[in-house]
């Protein structure tokens, strides 16, 4: 079942979101305009942005694609 977690800056405004679940144990990540900035992969523990272009070894972080230039 899918799951989608709102991300949100210091002052509570809506900066992102996760969308969780799949089979493969990915997750999407979304900015504010619900456009796609990439996907984490928590089986290969790496994050990718929209191109494929690995943003982070060893780390399955979302908010590593927040605030990125596109």
């Amino acid at each position: 079942m899918l799951k989608k977690r709102y991300i949100r800056d210091g002052r509570n405004r809506l900066i992102g979101s996760l969308t969780t679940g799949y089979s493969d144990t990915s997750s999407i990540v979304r900015d504010e305009r619900d456009q796609i900035l990439g996907r984490t992969s928590e089986r290969f523990r790496t994050t990718r942005d929209l191109n494929g272009n690995l943003v982070a070894i060893n780390s399955s972080d979302p908010g590593l694609l927040l605030g990125r230039k596109k």
